[in-house]
């Protein structure tokens, strides 16, 4: 049985580590992340997850894991940011206020498919300019939904969270490890 990562995220894969998985391959897909017009932030996670896990060319015998991380605020999702000055708008826009991580995972073997998304809550501090623009120089805010990550510099950022901290980083773990059970693979030593 072997296991195919289908995210290029380095966070992953280290999340998957931590619960003693290292996918046999890595498969990026290469789909649109475009939100869709009206597209609510928990939908368009889920879609996202699950297309990317039905994107992967995968035999029978591999299971594809899938995940999609959107930062919400209320109705707007917070993508990953262009470029520094969109990653300062997030901030500020994020400044001070609670916002929802919704991480939605896909896996995939043959054509069954077993989804699950997570909902955590986050609160951000009131930043500073000199907090942002800090941030801003240490470049962490590259390829990260909201334009920032909890488990990097930002987490001095984040005072409270009600949820998944490891779904916040990219992965809900007790989630995934029950998809990965459901779907036959052997992360106890034994497949169902």
């Amino acid at each position: 049985m072997k296991l195919i990562l289908g995210s290029g995220s380095p966070r992953r894969r280290e999340l998957l580590a931590q619960i003693g998985v290292e996918a046999d391959d890595i498969r990026p897909p290469d789909i649109n992340e475009d939100p869709r017009p009206g597209e609510l932030p928990r939908p368009y996670c889920v879609r996202l997850a699950r297309e990317k896990a039905l994107a992967i060319p995968a035999s029978d015998d591999e299971i594809v894991l899938s995940a999609d991380t959107s930062v919400a605020l209320g109705r707007r999702i917070l993508g990953k940011p262009a470029d520094a000055a969109e990653a300062a708008q997030f901030l500020y826009a994020l400044s001070g206020r609670r916002h929802r991580v919704v991480t939605a995972v896909a896996v995939r073997r043959g054509d069954k498919l077993w989804e699950r998304d997570v909902v955590t809550q986050v609160k951000m501090k009131s930043l500073s300019d000199a907090e942002v623009n800090a941030y801003l120089a240490s470049e962490d805010w590259r390829g990260k939904a909201g334009g920032y990550a909890i488990q990097g510099p930002a987490g001095a950022f984040v005072p409270w969270i009600s949820g998944s901290f490891s779904a916040v980083v990219g992965l809900p773990l007790a989630e995934t490890a029950n998809l990965l059970v459901a779907a036959g693979y052997p992360l106890y030593g034994v497949s169902e």
